[in-house]
Protein backbone atom coordinates (compact mmCIF):
# COMPACT_ATOMS: atom_id res chain seq x y z
CA UNK A 1 0.00 0.00 0.00
CA UNK A 2 1.35 3.02 -0.99
CA UNK A 3 1.97 6.00 1.73
CA UNK A 4 -1.04 8.40 -0.54
CA UNK A 5 -3.23 5.24 -0.36
CA UNK A 6 -2.98 4.85 3.26
CA UNK A 7 -3.52 8.27 3.94
CA UNK A 8 -6.46 8.53 1.93
CA UNK A 9 -7.92 5.23 3.68
CA UNK A 10 -7.14 6.78 6.82
CA UNK A 11 -9.60 10.00 5.64
CA UNK A 12 -12.25 7.42 4.21
CA UNK A 13 -12.37 5.28 7.41
CA UNK A 14 -12.42 8.58 9.35
CA UNK A 15 -10.12 9.52 12.61
CA UNK A 16 -12.14 8.58 15.71
CA UNK A 17 -9.48 6.31 16.49
CA UNK A 18 -7.30 8.51 17.14
CA UNK A 19 -5.83 8.96 21.01
CA UNK A 20 -6.59 12.50 22.75
CA UNK A 21 -8.96 14.55 24.41
CA UNK A 22 -12.40 15.43 21.58
CA UNK A 23 -15.20 17.49 21.67
CA UNK A 24 -18.49 15.20 22.16
CA UNK A 25 -18.85 14.06 18.23
CA UNK A 26 -16.63 14.93 15.08
CA UNK A 27 -17.27 17.26 12.36
CA UNK A 28 -18.02 15.93 9.34
CA UNK A 29 -17.34 16.46 5.90
CA UNK A 30 -16.96 14.92 2.81
CA UNK A 31 -15.70 15.48 -0.90
CA UNK A 32 -12.50 16.15 -2.54
CA UNK A 33 -10.19 13.51 -2.73
CA UNK A 34 -7.00 15.69 -3.27
CA UNK A 35 -6.75 17.71 -0.48
CA UNK A 36 -7.33 14.30 1.78
CA UNK A 37 -4.11 13.50 3.37
CA UNK A 38 -3.93 17.06 4.55
CA UNK A 39 -7.29 16.83 5.95
CA UNK A 40 -5.91 13.31 7.66
CA UNK A 41 -3.35 14.43 8.88
CA UNK A 42 -4.65 17.83 10.12
CA UNK A 43 -7.27 15.77 11.97
CA UNK A 44 -4.91 14.21 13.94
CA UNK A 45 -2.88 16.91 14.87
CA UNK A 46 -5.80 19.23 15.52
CA UNK A 47 -7.51 16.12 17.99
CA UNK A 48 -4.63 16.14 20.27
CA UNK A 49 -3.67 20.15 19.98
CA UNK A 50 -7.62 21.68 20.66
CA UNK A 51 -9.96 18.50 20.69
CA UNK A 52 -11.19 18.67 17.81
CA UNK A 53 -12.12 15.32 15.91
CA UNK A 54 -13.04 15.14 12.44
CA UNK A 55 -14.39 12.11 10.57
CA UNK A 56 -13.60 13.55 6.37
CA UNK A 57 -15.23 11.43 4.04
CA UNK A 58 -13.45 11.34 0.33
CA UNK A 59 -16.30 10.88 -1.53
CA UNK A 60 -15.28 13.39 -4.80
CA UNK A 61 -15.73 17.07 -5.23
CA UNK A 62 -19.46 16.59 -6.73
CA UNK A 63 -20.50 14.70 -3.91
CA UNK A 64 -19.17 16.56 -1.46
CA UNK A 65 -21.25 19.64 -3.23
CA UNK A 66 -24.37 17.47 -2.53
CA UNK A 67 -23.62 16.49 0.57
CA UNK A 68 -23.34 20.49 2.27
CA UNK A 69 -26.07 21.35 0.50
CA UNK A 70 -28.20 18.74 1.85
CA UNK A 71 -27.12 19.67 5.20
CA UNK A 72 -25.92 15.64 5.62
CA UNK A 73 -22.61 16.70 6.62
CA UNK A 74 -20.91 19.99 8.52
CA UNK A 75 -19.26 21.05 5.65
CA UNK A 76 -18.23 20.08 2.22
CA UNK A 77 -14.87 19.86 0.34
CA UNK A 78 -14.45 20.83 -3.68
CA UNK A 79 -11.26 21.56 -6.02
CA UNK A 80 -14.22 23.22 -8.10
CA UNK A 81 -15.50 26.33 -6.45
CA UNK A 82 -19.14 26.48 -6.65
CA UNK A 83 -20.18 29.58 -8.60
CA UNK A 84 -20.79 32.61 -6.62
CA UNK A 85 -25.09 32.19 -7.94
CA UNK A 86 -25.05 29.07 -6.31
CA UNK A 87 -23.28 29.31 -2.84
CA UNK A 88 -26.19 31.90 -2.53
CA UNK A 89 -28.57 29.81 -3.08
CA UNK A 90 -27.65 27.05 -0.74
CA UNK A 91 -26.59 30.06 1.89
CA UNK A 92 -22.66 28.69 2.01
CA UNK A 93 -19.57 30.42 2.56
CA UNK A 94 -16.69 29.13 0.84
CA UNK A 95 -12.90 29.50 1.36
CA UNK A 96 -9.83 27.86 0.72
CA UNK A 97 -7.32 25.52 2.32
CA UNK A 98 -4.11 24.37 0.24
CA UNK A 99 -3.06 24.32 -3.34
CA UNK A 100 -1.70 21.76 -5.59
CA UNK A 101 -0.51 21.23 -9.29
CA UNK A 102 -2.36 18.60 -11.33
CA UNK A 103 0.11 16.97 -13.55
CA UNK A 104 0.23 14.86 -16.79
CA UNK A 105 1.56 11.28 -16.44
CA UNK A 106 2.91 9.39 -19.34
CA UNK A 107 4.39 5.99 -19.17
CA UNK A 108 6.45 5.70 -22.67
CA UNK A 109 9.31 3.40 -22.74
CA UNK A 110 13.09 4.39 -23.07
CA UNK A 111 11.87 7.96 -21.73
CA UNK A 112 13.67 9.20 -18.60
CA UNK A 113 11.17 10.53 -16.03
CA UNK A 114 10.38 14.30 -16.17
CA UNK A 115 12.35 14.38 -19.55
CA UNK A 116 9.23 14.78 -21.93
CA UNK A 117 8.27 17.79 -23.18
CA UNK A 118 4.56 18.64 -24.02
CA UNK A 119 2.40 21.94 -24.67
CA UNK A 120 -1.23 22.54 -23.49
CA UNK A 121 -1.99 22.47 -27.76
CA UNK A 122 -0.46 19.18 -28.00
CA UNK A 123 -2.55 18.08 -24.87
CA UNK A 124 -5.69 19.38 -26.41
CA UNK A 125 -4.83 17.25 -29.22
CA UNK A 126 -4.15 14.12 -27.68
CA UNK A 127 -7.36 13.81 -26.02
CA UNK A 128 -8.85 15.16 -29.01
CA UNK A 129 -7.67 11.75 -30.70
CA UNK A 130 -5.62 14.07 -33.48
CA UNK A 131 -2.19 13.25 -31.97
CA UNK A 132 -2.13 9.61 -31.48
CA UNK A 133 1.77 8.00 -31.97
CA UNK A 134 3.88 9.47 -29.40
CA UNK A 135 7.10 9.83 -32.48
CA UNK A 136 4.18 12.39 -33.94
CA UNK A 137 6.42 15.08 -35.53
CA UNK A 138 4.66 17.92 -33.04
CA UNK A 139 5.86 15.83 -29.88
CA UNK A 140 9.30 15.41 -31.64
CA UNK A 141 9.89 18.84 -32.35
CA UNK A 142 10.20 20.19 -28.99
CA UNK A 143 12.03 16.88 -27.91
CA UNK A 144 15.27 16.87 -29.44
CA UNK A 145 17.25 14.18 -28.03
CA UNK A 146 14.81 12.06 -27.33
CA UNK A 147 13.94 8.85 -28.77
CA UNK A 148 10.76 8.93 -29.05
CA UNK A 149 9.23 5.42 -29.84
CA UNK A 150 6.33 4.67 -32.65
CA UNK A 151 3.74 3.22 -30.12
CA UNK A 152 0.22 4.46 -30.10
CA UNK A 153 -0.52 7.45 -27.67
CA UNK A 154 -3.63 5.69 -25.01
CA UNK A 155 -5.27 8.71 -22.88
CA UNK A 156 -6.78 7.88 -19.64
CA UNK A 157 -9.20 9.96 -18.01
CA UNK A 158 -11.27 10.40 -14.80
CA UNK A 159 -14.78 8.41 -15.53
CA UNK A 160 -16.04 9.22 -12.34
CA UNK A 161 -17.06 13.48 -11.45
CA UNK A 162 -13.72 15.18 -10.35
CA UNK A 163 -12.11 18.14 -9.35
CA UNK A 164 -9.04 17.11 -10.96
CA UNK A 165 -10.79 16.65 -14.18
CA UNK A 166 -12.30 20.49 -13.49
CA UNK A 167 -8.89 21.85 -13.11
CA UNK A 168 -7.31 19.63 -16.40
CA UNK A 169 -10.08 20.78 -18.41
CA UNK A 170 -10.20 24.09 -17.77
CA UNK A 171 -6.22 24.27 -18.51
CA UNK A 172 -7.30 22.60 -21.83
CA UNK A 173 -10.37 25.27 -22.60
CA UNK A 174 -7.57 27.74 -21.50
CA UNK A 175 -4.71 27.12 -24.07
CA UNK A 176 -7.42 25.78 -27.32
CA UNK A 177 -10.27 27.68 -28.12
CA UNK A 178 -11.13 24.36 -30.13
CA UNK A 179 -11.08 22.10 -26.77
CA UNK A 180 -13.10 25.05 -25.61
CA UNK A 181 -15.37 24.94 -27.78
CA UNK A 182 -16.12 21.00 -28.55
CA UNK A 183 -15.60 19.99 -24.77
CA UNK A 184 -15.23 22.66 -22.28
CA UNK A 185 -14.58 21.96 -18.72
CA UNK A 186 -16.09 20.62 -15.90
CA UNK A 187 -15.99 18.06 -12.70
CA UNK A 188 -17.12 15.18 -15.80
CA UNK A 189 -16.87 16.39 -19.80
CA UNK A 190 -17.94 13.88 -22.87
CA UNK A 191 -13.95 13.22 -23.64
CA UNK A 192 -13.28 12.75 -27.41
CA UNK A 193 -10.40 10.01 -26.85
CA UNK A 194 -9.47 7.21 -24.61
CA UNK A 195 -10.60 5.47 -21.42
CA UNK A 196 -12.11 6.00 -18.56
CA UNK A 197 -10.66 5.12 -14.92
CA UNK A 198 -12.12 5.90 -11.72
CA UNK A 199 -10.02 8.09 -9.10
CA UNK A 200 -6.52 8.84 -9.61
CA UNK A 201 -5.96 5.60 -8.35
CA UNK A 202 -7.60 4.25 -11.41
CA UNK A 203 -6.21 6.82 -14.04
CA UNK A 204 -2.72 5.92 -12.59
CA UNK A 205 -2.66 2.13 -13.00
CA UNK A 206 -4.25 2.35 -16.62
CA UNK A 207 -0.83 4.58 -16.91
CA UNK A 208 1.34 1.87 -15.69
CA UNK A 209 -0.08 -0.87 -16.93
CA UNK A 210 -0.40 0.41 -20.97
CA UNK A 211 2.68 0.94 -22.75
CA UNK A 212 1.74 4.50 -24.45
CA UNK A 213 0.02 5.54 -21.80
CA UNK A 214 -0.84 9.06 -20.65
CA UNK A 215 -3.19 10.44 -17.51
CA UNK A 216 -3.39 13.41 -15.19
CA UNK A 217 -3.33 13.19 -11.69
CA UNK A 218 -2.56 15.19 -8.46
CA UNK A 219 0.90 16.37 -8.00
CA UNK A 220 0.68 15.42 -4.63
CA UNK A 221 -0.54 11.82 -5.27
CA UNK A 222 2.19 11.66 -8.82
CA UNK A 223 5.12 12.73 -5.95
CA UNK A 224 4.61 10.44 -3.47
CA UNK A 225 3.82 7.11 -5.81
CA UNK A 226 7.24 8.17 -8.30
CA UNK A 227 4.56 8.87 -11.10
CA UNK A 228 6.81 10.17 -14.29
CA UNK A 229 5.79 13.29 -14.76
CA UNK A 230 6.17 15.65 -17.68
CA UNK A 231 7.17 19.23 -18.04
CA UNK A 232 4.85 21.99 -19.47
CA UNK A 233 5.44 25.03 -21.51
CA UNK A 234 3.75 27.88 -19.61
CA UNK A 235 2.37 31.08 -20.48
CA UNK A 236 6.45 32.93 -20.53
CA UNK A 237 6.96 30.27 -23.14
CA UNK A 238 9.24 28.22 -20.11
CA UNK A 239 9.51 24.50 -20.29
CA UNK A 240 9.07 24.07 -16.32
CA UNK A 241 8.87 20.52 -14.38
CA UNK A 242 5.77 20.22 -11.64
CA UNK A 243 7.12 21.32 -7.89
CA UNK A 244 6.85 23.21 -5.09
CA UNK A 245 8.47 26.80 -6.35
CA UNK A 246 6.57 26.20 -10.16
CA UNK A 247 3.14 25.60 -7.61
CA UNK A 248 4.23 28.96 -5.69
CA UNK A 249 4.96 30.92 -8.63
CA UNK A 250 1.72 30.15 -9.93
CA UNK A 251 -0.11 31.56 -6.93
CA UNK A 252 1.74 34.40 -6.18
CA UNK A 253 -0.28 35.56 -9.34
CA UNK A 254 -3.13 35.35 -8.56
CA UNK A 255 -6.03 37.66 -7.37
CA UNK A 256 -7.73 36.35 -5.05
CA UNK A 257 -9.82 39.28 -3.32
CA UNK A 258 -11.18 39.95 -6.65
CA UNK A 259 -13.06 36.49 -6.90
CA UNK A 260 -16.06 35.49 -4.72
CA UNK A 261 -15.90 32.61 -2.88
CA UNK A 262 -12.13 33.03 -2.99
CA UNK A 263 -12.15 31.14 -6.31
CA UNK A 264 -9.37 32.87 -7.85
CA UNK A 265 -7.95 31.29 -11.22
CA UNK A 266 -4.30 29.76 -11.19
CA UNK A 267 -4.72 28.27 -14.33
CA UNK A 268 -1.79 29.34 -16.84
CA UNK A 269 -0.40 32.65 -15.20
CA UNK A 270 1.85 34.79 -15.69
CA UNK A 271 4.87 34.15 -13.55
CA UNK A 272 8.16 33.09 -15.17
CA UNK A 273 8.53 30.38 -13.51
CA UNK A 274 4.75 29.14 -12.93
CA UNK A 275 3.49 25.32 -13.61
CA UNK A 276 0.11 26.43 -15.65
CA UNK A 277 -2.46 23.82 -14.14
CA UNK A 278 -2.25 24.93 -10.31
CA UNK A 279 -5.61 24.93 -8.14
CA UNK A 280 -6.45 25.52 -4.37
CA UNK A 281 -8.98 23.20 -2.91
CA UNK A 282 -12.16 24.76 -1.25
CA UNK A 283 -14.25 24.31 1.96
CA UNK A 284 -18.08 24.86 1.88
CA UNK A 285 -19.92 25.92 5.33
CA UNK A 286 -23.11 26.54 5.80
CA UNK A 287 -23.55 30.38 7.25
CA UNK A 288 -26.66 28.88 8.95
CA UNK A 289 -25.74 25.90 10.70
CA UNK A 290 -28.68 24.53 13.56
CA UNK A 291 -26.16 23.49 15.39
CA UNK A 292 -23.72 26.70 16.35
CA UNK A 293 -21.39 24.43 18.63
CA UNK A 294 -20.41 22.48 15.68
CA UNK A 295 -20.03 25.41 13.45
CA UNK A 296 -17.50 26.82 16.08
CA UNK A 297 -15.51 23.11 16.01
CA UNK A 298 -15.28 23.34 12.16
CA UNK A 299 -14.15 27.12 12.37
CA UNK A 300 -11.79 26.34 14.93
CA UNK A 301 -10.91 23.52 13.19
CA UNK A 302 -9.31 25.23 10.31
CA UNK A 303 -8.49 28.16 12.08
CA UNK A 304 -5.83 26.08 14.25
CA UNK A 305 -4.75 24.48 10.38
CA UNK A 306 -4.31 27.91 8.88
CA UNK A 307 -2.43 28.76 11.72
CA UNK A 308 -0.20 25.12 12.83
CA UNK A 309 -0.56 23.01 9.52
CA UNK A 310 1.62 24.84 6.59
CA UNK A 311 4.67 22.50 7.72
CA UNK A 312 2.04 19.40 7.15
CA UNK A 313 0.67 20.85 4.06
CA UNK A 314 4.37 21.24 2.48
CA UNK A 315 5.29 17.74 3.96
CA UNK A 316 2.28 16.10 1.92
CA UNK A 317 3.63 18.20 -1.58
CA UNK A 318 0.94 20.79 -0.94
CA UNK A 319 1.03 24.62 -1.48
CA UNK A 320 -0.02 26.85 1.80
CA UNK A 321 -2.32 29.90 1.37
CA UNK A 322 -0.64 33.29 1.36
CA UNK A 323 -1.28 35.46 4.83
CA UNK A 324 -3.06 37.70 3.43
CA UNK A 325 -5.52 34.93 2.32
CA UNK A 326 -6.00 33.62 5.23
CA UNK A 327 -6.72 36.62 6.82
CA UNK A 328 -9.15 37.41 4.27
CA UNK A 329 -10.99 34.71 5.00
CA UNK A 330 -10.86 34.57 9.06
CA UNK A 331 -12.72 38.03 8.34
CA UNK A 332 -15.42 36.26 6.44
CA UNK A 333 -16.09 33.58 9.44
CA UNK A 334 -16.35 36.38 11.55
CA UNK A 335 -19.06 38.28 9.76
CA UNK A 336 -20.66 35.11 7.93
CA UNK A 337 -20.85 32.18 9.73
CA UNK A 338 -23.24 31.38 12.62
CA UNK A 339 -21.27 30.29 15.71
Amino acid sequence: MTRFTSLVGTAILGLSALAGGASAEPITGAGATFPAPVYAKWGEAAKAAIGVELNYQAIGSGGGQNQVINRTVDFGASDAPMAEDKLKSANLVQFPTVMGGVVPIVNIPGVKDDALKLTGEILADIYMGRITKWNDPRIAAINPGIALPRIAIAPAYRADGSGTTFVFTSYLAAISPDWKAKVGAATSVRWLAGNGARGNDGVAATVRQVRGGIGYVESAYATQNKLSATQLRNRAGHFVTPSRASFVAAAESGDWSANPGFAVSLIDTAGEAAWPIVSATFILLPRDSEDPARAADVVKFFEWAYANGDTIATDLEYVALPAKVKDAVRAVWRAEIKH
